[in-house]
């Protein structure tokens, strides 16, 4: 019985967890301690040296460190700061005037309003709550259907997941050992197609059900001519030219993600100085919000780390990797099997401990069947982006709820974000299908053969003898870099 019990700790440790995650026990807290508790009893099993457990303080301590997670608090501050000083409120009225003459316009100010919050905020309960407060009412009393009114808000609010400066990216950056902007670049492509995505089902909708997404009247469309596009520019410049000193800065090197955070939250107390909004209560709120959020997030990254401390030590590692890269059907098998455990998954758990507990058991098993792990962590931010329209457990969906009059039901918020969830999932498809989507705009690895080198070099000015061949360091052929 204890044989058994040594040749399976690994996957007990993990269903230990799971079980604790379901049950609802807070996540930080269920890490540590299925960590702990295991530590104790490989110890007693002589499976770990009892000094194993010190190497703890090193990985707290790397956490605690690490700069590239200083951009969470700014770019959650950011974007709680925006949310309440009135730009997305200029972006809807601005896009709904321009787009309400067409059927289904509502909608498409929605999710271009929802993109460019989300390339702004980074935070997914902002953008759902202000479109939701904002534009809820209005579609609802211009005839649009509730259920996807209520669809398309929850999905353009998850768009913020996948669109950068996402905090999901920045997390999974961390956890893959990989550069935030190639993150970033790599996510860039995913998530136009996503965008296009959701504005090709709400063209097929006005054709198929033109009920469902009626053009505002013309009396509804009050702003034409010169105030109409003057009321467009008013939202989209103090938006554009606060994207490109959050992206554009990443992007061109100029900055890294903390740096670039950090200049967007200066961005964000201008743009609320300028609609008069920048207030003493205002700023209280957006460093309450931060605290708690970034507070969330450390802990369950330390409670991470004491499981996978303990769940590496025990030969967990091995076991995952041996078990996913033994699927069959190779790279395909492997990358169905994940997508599918992680849309699973996803019903119990939020899209912080998913990257924190199951990509750091997924990497070793990608790279080792060759998988750019770019591509690999905006495929599996595609998939999180579920987490937040899984009925019933989906956060946009309690986002929405909470916001929404008491007149529209629970069944049709949940019932609307059932065609936008097969979207997402149609996306997954798509980035597994043409992984160009993501590694197109990334820089490739340049290999140079030292055999070229000769012929570079003029004749006669090889500096000595015996230099007109390439050097092989003492191996049979020349290395390459």
């Amino acid at each position: 019985m204890i044989a058994l019990f040594i040749e399976n700790i690994a996957p007990l440790m993990f269903v230990g967890l799971i079980f604790f995650m379901v049950i609802g026990y807070p996540a930080a807290f269920s890490l540590a301690a299925v960590g702990l508790f295991f530590g104790i009893i490989a110890i007693e099993l002589g499976l770990i040296a009892p000094d194993f457990l010190g190497n703890l303080t090193y990985q707290l301590f790397s956490v605690l460190s690490n700069d590239l997670l200083l951009a969470i608090p700014f770019f959650t501050f950011m974007g709680v700061i925006l949310e309440r000083c009135g730009l997305a409120e200029d972006l809807l009225e601005g896009f709904g005037q321009l787009f309400g003459g067409v059927r289904g316009g509502l909608s498409y100010a929605v999710i271009i309003v929802g993109a460019v919050l989300g390339a702004i905020t980074g935070t997914v309960a902002a953008s759902v709550i202000a479109m939701g407060l904002i534009s809820l009412p209005v579609m609802t009393r211009y005839g649009y259907n509730v259920r996807h009114a209520t669809g398309v808000i929850a999905a353009s609010g998850t768009i913020t997941q996948l669109i950068p400066p996402s905090l999901v990216l920045i997390v999974l950056a961390d956890q893959l050992q990989k550069s935030p902007g190639d993150m970033y670049i790599g996510a860039t492509g995913a998530s136009i197609v996503q965008v296009l995505l959701f504005m090709g089902w709400v063209f097929v909708l006005s054709i198929l059900k033109p009920d469902h997404v009626p053009a505002l009247p013309p009396e509804a469309r009050t702003l034409r001519g010169w105030p109409l596009y003057k009321k467009c520019i008013r939202g989209m410049v103090p938006s554009l030219a606060l994207i490109f000193i959050v992206l554009g800065t990443i992007f061109m090197g100029l900055a890294t993600p903390t740096e670039a955070g950090a200049m967007g939250v200066v961005g964000a107390f201008l743009l609320a100085w300028m609609n008069r909004r920048l207030t003493w209560n205002l700023v209280y709120q957006g460093m309450d919000i931060t605290m708690r959020l970034t507070a969330m997030v450390v802990f369950i990254l330390l409670g991470a780390r004491v499981f996978s401390l303990v769940f590496q030590g025990v030969g967990g590692g091995h076991w995952i990797e041996s078990m996913l890269t033994g699927l069959p059907g190779g790279v395909v098998g492997f990358l169905i099997f994940v997508n599918i455990f992680i849309f699973v998954i996803a019903f119990f758990l939020d899209f912080f401990e998913i990257a924190f507990i199951i990509v750091p058991l997924l990497a070793p098993a990608a790279q080792a069947l060759g998988i750019d792990l770019i591509w690999f962590g905006v495929m599996i931010c595609a998939n999180m982006q579920t987490s937040f329209m899984h009925p019933p457990f989906g956060f946009a969906l309690f986002y929405l709820r909470g916001i929404a009059p008491k007149t529209i039901r629970t069944k049709d918020i949940y019932l609307g974000a059932i065609p936008w969830l097969f979207l997402q999932l149609i996306l997954v498809g798509l980035l597994i299908a043409f992984p160009e989507m993501v590694t197109y705009f990334l820089d490739k690895e340049v290999v140079k053969d030292l055999n070229t080198i000769n012929s570079l070099v003029p004749a006669g000015e090889t500096g000595g003898a015996g230099l007109d061949q390439p050097p092989s360091f003492g191996l049979d052929t020349p290395p390459k870099f």
